[in-house]
């Protein structure tokens, strides 16, 4: 990253000496022998770093900081003097320098200053960045125009700043919970650091652990040479996101207590206890009350994660934001794929209030792209959303109930069942397996290696 620093000294060897040394350590230099000078070129070229002399003819520095000040609250200033007193390093620091030199200096002493310096300001501008990507990815904020979801973000907003506190996200598949977690992430403020999602239903269970924590080096047969950086490791100081957290082992459910009590943990093999420096936000599609009273999810646990409950409605109980999500999504395929979908006729938005959406957000953002890549023109018409009826009646002949025998059934033995007539049907493609059973490739895989099958054909 290339910066701009502004050297403001009457004196011209210094000046001189300085513009080489910085421009050979790969900085853009501009100079001015006078304060008066020096704020016209701070007005003009908004350089990331200022070397400021004190003692200036005409204007001193005092007054040059003053001004800049004034005019902008963040660009770092270091003062330059050769009467150094503690009394005006004070001074300087008060009016918002970001540190103080003593003339004569050696440019060692220097170099490490501004390097320091210009570190805090990459910084800045990396959070700037990260802080613009958001912004672009929220643009649209999380559509809310019903009461409903107006609700749902007001309470994540009220509790994004509370940067340690747990949050548990409760919505059906595709309501948008892994966006919430991160729209309050980015409100809070470890919105600096990394947000790192883990899908707590697609690891094997053998593996979770590992995933989680990380593991030391020969921790176990197989182990790389290097260890592992685990989730919590690699979300320090920013946000864990522990999706379908009704699926976490119950074996780690007890360390990741831990986390959350005592803000530490062990990797795998490890002795050294680490701290763990994380926010976790869990989300689930099912009812974590009803796991706790089966046995299968640890009572503490769920009460450590259920400080704040959020929950998102399904679209068919907030129909006001059917249309605003449809047409945000035709706008953002439109421009991927350069098409100009401006309108939707009266009998395309009966059509598209009056279904129930089971798929949620997912479902209403595929049906836009399949239609804006699809089809031409600036109009989407009725005709257009012919596939909802046929997904409504391919959706009800898939679910129809099954028939219990009066000595029951084992409820695995139908997964198994389900998975292996996909992989049939697909002929081994994970992908269209996944798909046609309504979950992701990672849960698939999951649970073929949960049940021990194998795709006879990729």
């Amino acid at each position: 990253m290339k910066f701009k620093i502004l050297v403001i000294d009457d004196e011209p060897i210094l000046r001189s000496s300085l513009e080489v040394a910085l421009k050979v350590a790969g900085h853009d230099v501009i100079t001015a022998p006078s304060g008066e000078e020096g704020l016209e070129l701070f007005r003009k070229e908004r350089p990331d770093l200022i070397l400021l002399d004190h003692w200036l003819p005409g204007m001193n520095g005092g007054e040059v900081l003053r001004l800049i000040r004034e005019q902008d609250a963040e660009v770092l200033v270091i003062i330059m003097t050769a009467q150094g007193s503690i009394e005006l390093a004070v001074n300087s620091m008060k009016m918002g320098a970001y540190d103080f030199l003593v003339k004569p200096f050696d440019l060692e002493r220097l170099e490490i200053l501004v390097q320091r310096a210009l570190e805090r300001i990459r910084l800045k501008k990396e959070v700037e960045w990260l802080r613009t990507q958001y912004q672009e990815k929220f643009r649209a904020g999380i559509i809310a125009a019903s009461r409903e979801m107006r609700d749902v973000l007001d309470l994540a907003e009220k509790v994004a700043g509370g940067s340690d506190t747990t949050v548990l996200i409760e919505g059906e598949t595709g309501t948008g919970k892994e966006l919430l977690a991160e729209y309050i992430h980015f409100l809070s403020p470890r919105s600096a650091f990394p947000f790192i999602p883990l899908n707590c239903g697609a690891i094997p269970k053998d593996l979770f652990e590992s995933e989680l924590f990380g593991y030391e080096r020969g921790a176990f047969t197989g182990a790389s040479e290097k260890g592992h950086i685990g989730k919590v490791e690699a979300a320090e100081k920013g946000t864990l996101f522990l999706d379908e957290v009704i699926d976490l082992p119950l074996s780690a459910q007890v360390k990741v207590l831990r986390v959350l009590e005592e803000k530490e943990y062990f990797k795998i093999g490890g002795r050294e206890k680490k701290t763990a420096d994380v926010r976790i936000i869990a989300a689930t599609n099912k009812s974590l009350d009803g796991e706790v009273e089966k046995g299968n999810f640890r009572a503490d646990l769920f009460f450590r994660l259920n400080v704040v409950r959020i929950v998102i409605p399904p679209l068919r109980v907030r129909r006001e934001d059917i249309l605003p999500l449809f047409r945000f999504f035709v706008e953002r395929f439109n421009e991927q794929f350069s098409k100009r979908f401006l309108v939707i006729d009266g009998e395309a938005e009966a059509q598209l209030l009056a279904y129930p959406w089971p798929g949620n957000i997912r479902e209403i953002r595929n049906t836009a792209e399949r239609i804006v890549l699809l089809e031409k023109g600036d109009t989407i018409r009725g005709a257009h959303l012919s596939c909802l009826g046929q997904g409504g009646a391919d959706r009800e002949a898939r679910v129809r109930p099954v028939a219990l025998a009066p000595q029951g059934l084992v409820l695995e033995e139908v997964e198994r069942h389900c998975i292996r007539e996909a992989l049939r049907l697909k002929k081994g493609n994970k992908v269209q397996a996944a798909k046609i059973l309504g979950i992701t490739r990672s849960a698939l895989l999951y649970r073929m290696d949960k049940y021990g099958i194998k795709a006879e054909q990729e």
